[in-house]
């Protein structure tokens, strides 16, 4: 970690503060700008192409967004008498909030992004990125929209992972999907959405560093690999959990959810919920499927393994997984 990444990555989180304690709009754009002026170097420091052609492209998706937004502010600051019957800048301002943070049917720009990107890139991508637009979003929304998105979400989150075979497009895919049921929580409750994004960031999190550690970027580096059984079977339970099946950990915030959508008879929206969700575990078993199978094919000299402190690291987080039944009957009865 030097200085200089160090420098940005204080801005980058100095600017989400901004942007949620701001009290005018204004102030909420200014932190949004920082805080892409403040994540671009973090992605172009690489030395490859990929890295800089995100680079450029995060830009100018971010910049488009920005506008949107800024021009929504100026029409606020004009036509601030009969504003809220205005259904048009209503929608303006949640369009350009769904696409800061590549939610459907503005994540085109996603799963290219996070293709040249670093798995810690992608793990802030992912997260913290996520923040600042879903926080002004729940301010002020228009409620059509945000359930057309949440289904056009979870629809393509599940159905674009499918035929990949790039593990960073799909995690992108995986995010789209996530964020699918984010926007849903953030329009149950706030306290609801921190609770899943907190979740959601710890599945994440420890995804990104065993794909960081065993520098694995494609399946087939998984089919090939040599690792001891007990980092496939970290591997098995944090997926499953990302997954969100029942015992582990990850199933718990989306129970909720579910729960409060039945509450409020969204049924036809559960149902997708819930089958969109087998096909999210079907190719996220695919993944464990490749690295786990008896036949593969071993290499003598290459073989994974991390140094211990790691090892229990990796051993603590999938302990936290499993613990999900545990701590969900805690938390409800």
């Amino acid at each position: 970690m030097n200085s200089n990444k160090m420098f940005f990555l204080f801005i980058l989180i100095f600017s989400t503060m901004i942007s949620i304690s701001s009290n005018s709009w204004f102030g909420c754009w200014i932190g949004l700008e920082i805080n892409l002026m403040s994540f671009i170097p973090l992605i172009s420091k690489s030395n490859n192409l990929m890295a800089s052609e995100a680079a450029l492209k995060y830009f100018l998706t971010q910049s488009i967004a920005s506008i949107n937004f800024l021009f929504y502010i100026i029409m606020k600051m004009i036509f601030l008498k009969n504003f809220e019957t205005n259904n048009i800048l209503l929608m303006m301002i949640n369009s350009s909030m769904l696409m800061k943070m590549g939610a459907a049917p503005f994540h085109f720009w996603f799963p290219n992004i996070v293709e040249g990107l670093s798995w810690f890139n992608n793990f802030i991508l992912m997260t913290w990125q996520k923040i600042t637009p879903m926080i002004l979003l729940s301010y002020y929304f228009n409620k059509n929209l945000l359930i057309f998105s949440i289904l056009l979400n979870i629809i393509i989150g599940a159905l674009g992972g499918l035929n990949q075979t790039s593990l960073r497009k799909m995690m992108a895919f995986s995010s789209i999907n996530n964020l699918g049921w984010m926007i849903s929580s953030i329009m149950i409750s706030e306290n609801l959405w921190i609770f899943y994004l907190f979740m959601y960031s710890f599945l994440i999190s420890t995804m990104c560093l065993f794909f960081y550690l065993t520098n694995s970027y494609f399946i087939n580096q998984l089919f090939i690999s040599n690792m001891k059984p007990m980092i496939k079977i970290n591997l098995l339970i944090n997926f499953l959990s990302l997954g969100g099946l029942p015992p582990f950990i990850g199933f718990l915030p989306k129970w909720i959810i579910i729960n409060f959508l039945m509450m409020n008879n969204f049924y036809f929206m559960t149902f997708i919920f819930i089958m969109m969700s087998l096909i999210m575990l079907f190719f996220y078993i695919r993944i464990i499927y490749s690295s786990f199978m008896m036949n593969y094919f071993k290499m003598k000299w290459f073989k994974i393994n991390f140094k211990n402190n790691i090892n229990n690291i990796m051993n603590l987080l999938s302990m936290f997984s499993i613990m999900g039944i545990i701590l969900s009957t805690m938390f409800f009865y």
